[in-house]
């Protein structure tokens, strides 16, 4: 066991390649290590709202259950008159998914075949979708601890691929990039004749949330992604849509599964957006949180990203990747987000969810021990 954990924490690659590739898999990352399962364990891998879901959907969900009889709206019709109203775009300009994955791999789909860039780190489904769809994916990875973002630099690259993915506000950091910044970023894309694939997942967490979903109104080469799952705590249904050019939206939603948004989700996803209180209150909770945990990890000694969402990248700039506190703190039932397949901070930094006070209390609790034990 000792010797396996050796090669398995100082650089067997092979063996890190059977990590969980996402959050939320406490059970097979724990198998995947050869580790017995706490009996408590509190996972902080898992970036959705630690406020969980709207009250309404507790409230209504046994009146939707006739729902489930009959097929749902092929169109998700009512879904779409929703976003409409919310986001003040045409029902032209939107695609409704099972979740932001299948709008990735219908963008994928789309682009099969083309040169395609992503700027790192980011969400790894943008690669792995378009690596399955035939793509050359070209990885631009920004420097750490700021991951500033360079337009005059990266104009040069645009010119060489079709489509960019871009992360903002981004995961696994947590940072968002200034509005100017993102806006020079799509007139970049604009000159070069470029894609430009804006994954706004997390936009509603920032304290002041800044969208460019109106790009899409008078831009042919902008898509934007968004998705309900974080926000409204909805993982399980899978809910998210993807804004663009009307034309543009036919073209990918041509291999779209008839019915892949559900009815309980879309019944679910009309809820939510109607709750304005509920991303209101989350904000000022996650704000209170990550100052308050912010401070605490300054006093031990711990670097954080300088992030604006619910949830940070964490390390011990003692150690030159965090393997050995991954481990640590899930011997005594706190799971991270490891880094591994994260371009360009593999393993140098572990992602943190920020959960209720309690959890968190305790977390800050383990660190503190860790730093006495090391």
């Amino acid at each position: 066991m000792q010797f396996f954990l050796l090669l398995l924490f100082y650089g067997l690659e092979a063996v890190l390649l059977e990590l969980p590739a996402h959050g939320s898999n406490t059970k097979y990352l724990y198998e995947s290590l050869n580790m017995q399962l706490p009996e408590k364990v509190i996972d902080f891998s898992v970036n959705i709202n630690p406020l969980g879901a709207p009250k309404v959907l507790k409230e209504k969900w046994d009146d939707w259950f006739f729902t489930i009889n009959d097929y749902p709206d092929p169109y998700a019709s009512p879904l779409m008159k929703q976003l409409t109203e919310q986001e003040n775009i045409p029902i032209s300009h939107l695609l409704v998914g099972n979740g932001a994955a299948e709008i990735i791999t219908l963008i994928a789909r789309y682009l099969a075949g083309s040169k395609v860039a992503v700027i790192h780190p980011a969400f790894s489904e943008y690669a792995i979708a378009c690596n399955n769809e035939n793509c050359e994916v070209v990885q631009i990875v920004l420097s750490e601890p700021g991951w500033n973002l360079d337009v005059v630099k990266l104009e040069t690259k645009l010119q060489e691929v079709e489509a960019i993915f871009l992360c903002n506000p981004n995961n696994p950091t947590g940072i968002r990039y200034e509005q100017e910044v993102i806006k020079s970023f799509i007139d970049a894309c604009k000159r070069t004749h470029t894609l430009c694939i804006i994954d706004e997942a997390f936009y509603d967490f920032v304290p002041e949330p800044v969208t460019f979903i109106k790009k899409v109104l008078y831009q042919e080469h902008v898509l934007i992604i968004r998705s309900l799952t974080k926000m409204y705590s909805i993982a399980g249904l899978r809910l998210g849509f993807l804004a663009g050019n009307p034309t543009l939206l036919q073209k990918i939603g041509k291999t779209k599964p008839h019915w892949s948004v559900n009815a309980l989700a879309m019944r679910a996803g009309i809820a939510c957006l109607q709750d304005k209180s509920h991303p209101v209150k989350t904000r000022k909770f996650i704000k209170t949180e990550r100052t308050t945990i912010f401070q605490k990890l300054k006093q031990l000694g711990f670097e954080h990203s300088i992030s604006q969402l619910n949830f940070y990248l964490l390390r011990d700039p003692g150690l030159s990747t965090q393997k050995r506190l991954f481990h640590y703190l899930l011997e005594r039932g706190f799971v991270l987000r490891h880094t591994e397949n994260f371009p360009g901070i593999e393993g140098k930094w572990l992602r943190v969810a920020i959960k209720q006070p309690e959890a968190n209390k305790k977390l800050l609790e383990a660190l503190a021990a860790w730093k006495q034990e090391k």
